[in-house]
């Protein structure tokens, strides 16, 4: 062998690689960053404006060296009812939540580890409800609610949405994830329908519980069109329907207008922080069984 013969020395072939991975990544993260900057520019457009204070000609961004943090103070004070509006909200949204999980995973449970006459009509049934546009049950839930005396009252925000075709959907699917083994064990070992369904297969359920409880509840808060019709009187409005008539009031306060806002978003920002990665675990975990 020639003893001019080089070898190129070790790693040098995976240099590049790795160099090229890099960026690869630095670029995803940088396209990453934007997209999320151009989402959360709303939300950091109104927080400028509610730091700005009382002005007629808002800029872009405030002077940081005088931010006005007296309008998330001030709003409370223009807008009494601003404090009942968050606390129906809250009620009405974790009642709403709660009743979803209940008759969900009842429903659900019936589903996947029951057998029983037309079991697949009634699988089909909720599943159809998913295809009925809501604006099409708007006046019959209406009527019902004016006939029973429930406008201006939590019983009227709440009855109509205990029950979801959605979610009885999402936990059966999950549900059918776990092991059928499990269940004929732990009724060999004298375990009953219920005791299973409680202390069995809701701890292990947690990620789909989660998920619709979050979604649940995010989508509660934000309703408009429901509580727009059934809801007279100021003190009964929910957040988002409040907050529409205050911004109407106040078209030219520009600063109690955004602050009022980011209060109303807080809430279900945070949650959606929080249970972001249930959220996703919870929405994909029954994709591949059914």
């Amino acid at each position: 062998m020639s003893s001019l013969d080089t070898h190129a020395p070790p790693g040098m072939g995976q240099r590049p690689a790795r160099i090229g991975a890099l960026l690869q990544t630095v670029a995803l993260y940088a396209v990453l960053s934007l997209v999320a900057l151009l989402v959360l520019l709303p939300l950091l457009f109104a927080l400028s404006l509610a730091l700005q204070g009382p002005t007629l000609s808002p800029t872009l961004l405030p002077d940081f060296s005088r931010l006005d943090w007296s309008s998330f103070r001030e709003v409370f004070r223009e807008e009494p009812n601003l404090t009942r509006w968050i606390v129906n909200s809250f009620v009405v949204a974790l009642a709403v939540t709660l009743g979803q999980l209940v008759t969900s995973a009842l429903a659900a449970f019936a589903l996947a580890t029951m057998s029983f006459p037309a079991k697949v009509v009634f699988f089909f049934v909720f599943l159809g409800t998913l295809m009925i546009p809501w604006e099409s049950t708007i006046i019959p839930n209406y009527l019902a609610i004016t006939r029973l005396g429930w406008k201006d009252s939590y019983q009227g925000l709440i009855v109509p949405f205990l029950a979801s075709g959605f979610g009885i959907f999402l936990l059966r699917q999950y549900f059918l994830t776990i092991p059928r083994d499990l269940y004929e064990a732990a009724v060999l070992d004298g375990c009953g329908p219920a005791r299973y369904l409680w202390s069995i297969l809701l701890p292990l359920s947690r990620p789909a519980l989660a998920t619709l409880a979050v979604y649940t509840f995010l989508n509660t808060w934000n309703q408009y069109y429901w509580p727009l019709l059934i809801v007279d009187s100021p003190e009964w409005r929910t957040t988002q329907i409040g907050i529409t008539a205050f911004r109407s009031s106040e078209v030219t306060i520009y600063n109690l207008q955004m602050a009022s806002t980011i209060i109303v978003m807080l809430p279900t920002l945070i949650l959606l922080v929080l249970g972001q990665r249930q959220l996703v675990r919870g929405l994909t975990a029954g994709a591949l069984k059914g």
